[in-house]
């Protein structure tokens, strides 16, 4: 089989096992701007709970989210930009991007499989971070719209930033009306390499340009019970250690502002773990629950992964400094947002005790998350 008919046969497997039909949410899509001459498109999905979700294909990134309080007033729950500058300018830290290859670190950029060495590309230090140099989030996807949902899929070339197989990768987006924002990620190899995939949505319940003073007030419950140890450059030490006694123990409704500035780093950039699963294989199981008590606005989360990285936006600017220019003329400062990167551990490859990373041709990649959007009154 010639790598051109191989490539065609993961494309088939892959929008083949698409999602169980579903009630159609109402999809629009028109033009956001070009790269390099390729149109980029952006698809507006909504409901009948008055909520709505942008997507671009450039990274099959998440723009925007809007839904209403417990008022019901509109406002925008993610940081992001206005315009297609803003992705793809310095000041992006992967707003709402779809990451991979390889999402999160891994150290030196290196690994092993089946005895042979690999070395990525490395773009933070030493280090290879989300994917590398142009990963995932940095290309131009296509899309369609099928069963209601908006299909992203993407072919990384053998080799693309040093990582060996040619893959072929979907991100399906469906917004339900009951305002449950279903994603799911995929992907065939043409040959054995590491996958872990992850969106890097940010946000502030209270309104993306609300900054620190909102995030601080918002209460989170975390369904982890350990989390893993790492060194000063982020990387893994290989350590898992339970959040009992600690400032990492967020199982209890915790109010962000209380504990922040007590986390080691200035706030969590930490991959927590979840309970060890059950013998359902893919089971979407409770991750985490956020709450802004001021606009009534909550969010859980739901997802089959083993891990998630709980970043509250600590590399935003300080609040002294300009700040990132986002939508609506608002800037963006540090401790303005949170994220939860639903995914498997950090460096995996290099760590015998952590979950598996390796796809290897035939295997399907399969990672799902479900954030659910609601008003508490």
């Amino acid at each position: 089989m010639s790598k051109k008919q191989h490539i065609i046969l993961l494309l088939v497997q892959l929008i083949g096992l698409g999602m169980t039909e579903c009630k159609s949410s109402l999809i629009t899509a028109q033009n956001w701007g070009s790269i390099n001459g390729r149109v980029i498109e952006q698809y507006t999905l909504k409901n009948e709970a008055g909520q709505e979700v942008d997507i671009i294909t450039y990274g099959a990134t998440i723009t925007s989210i809007r839904i209403p309080d417990k008022h019901g007033n509109i406002d925008d729950i993610l940081l992001g930009f206005d315009n297609i500058s803003g992705y793809l300018s310095s000041d992006n830290p992967y707003f709402g991007a779809t990451v991979g290859r390889v999402a999160n670190r891994i150290a030196k950029g290196r690994f092993v499989i089946d005895g042979k060495k690999y070395q990525v590309s490395r773009n933070i230090g030493e280090n290879s971070l989300h994917g590398g140099t142009k990963g995932w989030s940095f290309k131009v996807w296509n899309a369609t719209i099928e069963n209601g949902s908006v299909v992203m899929t993407l072919l990384s070339e053998d080799g693309d930033e040093g990582f060996p197989g040619a893959v072929i990768a979907s991100a399906t987006f469906r917004l339900s009306n009951d305002g449950e924002l279903f994603i799911e990620m995929k992907s065939f190899t043409s040959k054995p390499t590491p996958i872990n995939l992850t969106n890097h949505a940010y946000f502030n319940l209270a309104g993306h340009g609300t900054n620190a003073e909102e995030l601080y007030k918002h209460r989170i419950v975390l369904n982890a019970d350990r989390w893993t140890v790492t060194d000063s450059d982020s990387i893994p030490t290989g350590e898992i250690r339970s959040v009992k006694d600690s400032i990492m123990d967020l199982r209890k409704p915790t109010v962000l502002g209380d504990v922040i500035d007590k986390v080691p780093g200035g706030g969590y950039d930490y991959n927590f773990c979840l309970p060890e699963k059950s013998s359902k294989v893919n089971e979407n199981r409770f991750v985490a629950e956020v709450e802004h008590v001021g606009s009534g606005r909550y969010m859980t989360v739901h997802s089959n992964q083993p891990g998630v990285q709980l970043y509250t936006a600590n590399f935003l600017p300080a609040t002294n400094a300009t700040g990132i220019l986002g939508k609506d003329g608002k800037r963006y400062f540090r401790h303005g947002a949170l994220c939860l990167e639903t995914q498997n551990y950090p460096d995996a490859v290099n760590h015998a005790n952590f979950p598996n990373s390796i796809l290897r041709p035939g295997q399907l990649y399969l990672h799902t998350v479900c954030y659910k959007f609601g008003v508490k009154k």
